[in-house]
């Protein structure tokens, strides 16, 4: 029962994470980029709730709207990462032997290299945008999809339906696409909402180092890279944009405990 609760609860906050990012230019009280140089640095009030950043812009027009760029960047990080690690761990899984064994030591290798460090040599070639940024997180966050789908096929490629199959002539890729992905969807949605946050937070971290979204636009990591600068004096300029970061994330990891836990037959059934 209360994994059930944590579930509806963490996907409706979610719903309204998203909702609010796709309709950001309807319900911000001002344009993302609207300049007030009369109320630089205001604090939080009646006219502008979470106060204003040194350019007179308000805050919460800005995480409304920031909230587009990290909500696609984290969705679009998770669908590349559960693309091609679902098909790469899926003929790897199927194959098996030497093909699977070199495949996994690919995977290995990659394991090794620092994730920061592949990450800015991606963005350095694609570019800082929101496209470079998702292909750069979503490139190196496809291992554990691979390493989780891998596991997967190995178990269900010897269960009797998927020998029947096999027997009867079906392709590889048919055994793969009608008999064996469909049955580990349960594992793959949960690595999805555990991908999410991932981005969410890798995503913040490069933008609070300067190697995320290059202005003008701007993401809850931008704006809290530039709220850390005067954080003493105007708290407000990073709190509220890691609040949103902290909630997102935190409402992702819920999520994906909770659907693992009700997934899982054994906790179920207690």
């Amino acid at each position: 029962m209360l994994v059930k609760i944590q579930i509806i609860i963490t996907a409706l906050i979610i719903i309204a994470i998203i909702g609010v990012a796709l309709a950001a230019p309807y319900i911000a009280p001002y344009e993302y980029d609207e300049t007030d140089f009369r109320n630089t640095l205001a604090k939080p009030g009646s006219k502008h709730l979470m106060g204003t950043d040194q350019e007179g812009r308000d805050l919460l027009s800005r995480i409304i709207y920031g909230s587009r760029v990290s909500i696609t960047v984290a969705l679009g990080t998770a669908l590349i990462a559960l693309i091609i690690g679902t098909v790469y761990g899926a003929v790897s899984g199927y194959r098996g032997g030497k093909t699977d064994e070199v495949m996994m030591r690919l995977v290995d290798i990659f394991y090794s290299l620092p994730d920061l460090l592949l990450i800015v040599l991606i963005t350095l070639v694609i570019g800082r945008g929101v496209l470079g940024i998702v292909l750069a997180l979503g490139l190196t966050a496809w291992m554990r999809v691979a390493r989780i789908v891998r596991g997967s096929v190995l178990q269900l490629k010897g269960v009797e339906f998927v020998q029947s199959a096999r027997s009867l002539g079906a392709s590889p890729a048919r055994i793969l696409g009608y008999h064996i992905i469909p049955n580990i969807l349960s594992p793959l949605i949960i690595t999805l909402t555990f991908a999410v946050p991932y981005a969410i937070l890798a995503e913040s971290t490069l933008s609070f180092l300067g190697l995320g979204i290059a202005p003008p636009e701007s993401s809850w990591g931008t704006l809290a890279s530039t709220g850390w600068q005067g954080m003493r004096t105007f708290p407000h300029l990073i709190v509220f944009p890691s609040l949103a970061i902290f909630i997102t994330a935190f409402s992702f990891n819920l999520f994906g405990e909770g659907m693992r836990d009700y997934l899982d037959p054994q906790k179920r059934g207690r």
